[in-house]
């Protein structure tokens, strides 16, 4: 069981910087209202997952906000759901701003450059996003 938990563990990493750094914030709301059309839409997805997370909704985490690849890579819906609430639970604070959006052509992914202030420190981060079933989901970070 150790062996299940360490690899868990390691899959989870890649998602402590879209988490800590990027999104799953306990401060104010990511502003969507200076992006248009598909922009807004991917920057409303950052502000869900915020919500989501800040709500302790780890279930809608896994369920709405990140990518089907993603929540396989950390275990599947349960394995996803853990290793949201360990993340959260060394979050304390974080206040996030979507500083840009590029949507690729054909409109299939995008990634968005956001600014994160955490205990005083300004870190820059960039987030990949995919769209499945016609919404975007957080697919990682680059």
């Amino acid at each position: 069981m150790p062996v299940l938990l360490a690899t868990k563990r390691a899959l989870a990493l890649p998602f402590l910087p879209l988490c800590a750094a990027a999104v799953c914030a306990c401060g104010t709301a990511v502003s969507t209202t200076s992006f248009k059309g598909e922009q807004h839409e991917v920057a409303q997805t950052i502000s869900n997952l915020q919500a989501d997370a800040t709500a302790g909704e780890q279930k809608k985490v896994c369920a709405d906000d990140l990518a089907g690849a993603l929540v396989r890579r950390l275990g599947g819906a349960k394995g996803c759901e853990q290793a949201i609430k360990t993340q959260l639970a060394e979050v304390d604070s974080l206040e996030v701003t979507v500083q840009s959006i590029k949507v690729a052509p054909g409109g299939r992914t995008a990634t968005a450059t956001v600014k994160s202030v955490h205990e005083g420190k300004t870190s820059p981060s960039t987030v990949a996003l995919v769209k499945e079933g016609g919404k975007w989901k957080l697919s990682g970070t680059q």
